[in-house]
C-alpha cells in the first residue's frame, strides 16, 4: 500500500475522543470518502478505507461519462453513535475539518451515521455541504445541486432512493456471480448481518429477485426462519439504527444469538454492518458458498485466505459496495437524473459489467477476486492520472 497523501488525528477538547482523516490521493484536487462513527475506530482502519476509496473511484472510471473519478479519502470518529455526546462530537469534528471539506474532501454517511445527520451537523459546523469541494468541477453547480437534492427526495416503497442504490449494487453483484455459476435464484438462501442502510436495501432487492432471506442480525441478535423471513415487515419495523422491533415477528420466526447468522444454513452470507466481523475463529463456523462484502472490510485478510482455500467465494467490498458512492457522482455530474428506475437500471448495468470483468480477470489470472479487482483498478489509475492528474 502506498503512503497516503495526508493523514491526521484530531482530539476533541471537550471529551478527549479522537477523530481521523486520511486522504489517500487527490484527482483534480478533490477526494471522496464517507465519515464513519464507531467505538474503537482507528487511524489504521481509516487509512485502509481511504485506500479502498481510491480503488472504488478508479473502478468506476468511464471515459465517456460525465462523472470523473475523484481521489480516495475517509474520515472516522472513535465514539459509539448512540452515546449522548455523539452529535456534539460530530459537529466539532466537522468544524475542525472544515478547511478540508471546503477544499478537497467530499464526504457523507457511513457506518454509524445517516446522511440526514451528517447534513444537519455540517450546517451547524458552518459548511455549505459535505460535498462542496466538488462544486468547482461541475459544469452547472446550481442544476447539479438541485438534481442531487431531488434524488435524495425520491421515496421507493417507504425507503429513500439514497438508501436503496447501494443495496441494489450489492444485490446485483451477487446475482451476477450466481448467473456465472448457473445457480438459480429461487431456493438460494441468504443470511444478512445488519439491517441498516446497506443491509436492509440488499435484503429487499435479493428477496424481490426470488432469493430466500433466512436470517438477519442486528444489535439485539439474529432473527431466523428457514422458510424465509418477511423482509418488508422487518424493514418497516426498523429504528434509525437498523434495529428491528421484535413485536412484528411471526410465531414461526425465532430469535437466536447475535453471531448465529454466521452459521446459518444458507448459501450466501452478507456482512453489511461492521468492519472485521469475520475473524479467524468465525470463519470456521461458515458453511456458506458465497460471502458478499456489503460492509467495508468485514472479513479479516487471514480469514479470507482460509475461506478461499476451502472454496468459499468472497465478493470483495471494493467492488460490491461501490454503488452508493458512484450513484452520488453519477447524479451530481448528470450521467443520470433524479429518477429511481433510471438509477437502478444504471447501477445494475454498471455493477454487473464490473463484476463480470472481475470474475473473468480472476479466472484468467488465477487469482482471488480481490486481487482481480485491485488489478483492474491499478490498470485504470494511470489512465485517470494521465487525463486529469493526481497528487499522492
Amino acid at each position: 500500500m502506498t503512503t497516503p497523501l495526508m493523514s491526521l488525528t484530531w482530539t476533541d477538547h471537550l471529551t478527549g475522543r479522537q477523530g481521523f482523516l486520511v486522504v489517500d490521493r487527490l484527482v483534480r484536487g478533490v477526494s471522496s470518502g464517507g465519515l464513519r462513527m464507531r467505538a474503537g475506530c482507528t487511524l489504521e482502519e481509516v487509512a485502509g478505507l481511504a485506500r479502498g476509496m481510491t480503488m472504488k473511484e478508479a473502478l468506476h472510471y468511464n471515459p465517456d461519462g460525465r462523472y470523473v473519478p475523484l481521489g480516495g479519502a475517509k474520515g472516522g470518529i472513535d465514539c459509539d453513535p448512540h452515546e449522548p455526546e455523539a452529535y456534539g462530537l460530530l459537529v466539532r469534528y466537522l468544524r475542525a475539518m472544515r478547511p478540508y471539506i471546503e477544499s478537497c474532501w467530499t464526504t457523507g454517511e457511513d457506518l454509524g451515521l445517516t446522511q440526514d445527520l451528517v447534513d444537519r451537523a455540517a450546517a451547524e459546523a458552518g459548511l455549505v455541504s459535505s460535498v462542496q469541494a466538488v462544486y468547482p468541477l461541475l459544469d452547472d453547480e446550481a442544476a447539479a445541486r438541485r438534481r442531487l437534492a431531488d434524488a435524495f427526495a425520491v421515496d421507493v416503497d417507504g425507503i429513500g432512493l439514497d438508501e436503496l442504490v447501494g443495496g441494489c449494487g450489492v444485490a446485483e453483484s451477487l446475482l451476477a456471480a450466481l448467473d456465472r455459476a448457473r445457480t438459480p435464484y429461487p431456493g438460494t438462501r441468504v443470511a444478512v448481518q445488519g439491517l441498516g442502510t446497506m443491509g436492509g436495501a440488499t435484503a429487499r432487492f435479493l428477496a424481490r429477485a426470488g432469493l430466500l432471506v433466512v436470517a438477519v442480525a442486528d444489535i439485539k441478535g439474529t432473527i431466523a426462519n428457514p422458510a424465509g423471513l418477511d423482509v418488508e415487515a422487518l424493514l418497516a419495523a426498523r429504528d434509525a439504527y437498523g434495529t428491528v422491533d421484535r413485536s412484528v415477528l411471526r410465531p414461526e420466526d425465532r430469535e437466536e444469538p447475535g453471531e448465529a447468522w454466521l452459521s446459518a444454513d444458507a448459501e450466501v452470507l452478507v456482512p453489511a454492518a461492521v468492519s472485521y466481523a469475520i475473524g479467524l475463529a468465525d470463519q470456521e463456523r461458515i458453511t456458506a458458498r458465497w460471502i458478499v462484502e456489503a460492509a467495508n472490510m468485514p472479513v479479516v485478510p487471514e480469514a479470507e485466505r482460509l475461506l478461499t482455500a476451502r472454496g468459499v467465494t468472497v465478493l470483495p467490498d471494493v467492488v460490491v459496495n461501490s454503488g452508493t458512492n458512484a450513484w452520488w457522482w453519477w447524479t451530481l455530474f448528470g450521467d443520470i437524473g433524479a429518477d429511481a428506475d433510471e438509477a437502478f437500471a444504471y447501477t445494475r448495468r454498471s455493477m454487473r459489467a464490473l463484476v463480470d470483468q472481475m470474475l473473468a480477470r480472476a479466472q484468467a489470472d488465477g487469482t482471488t477476486l480481490r486481487a482481480a479487482a485491485h488489478a483492474i483498478a491499478a490498470d485504470r489509475l494511470p489512465l485517470i492520472a494521465e487525463r486529469f492528474g493526481w497528487y499522492r
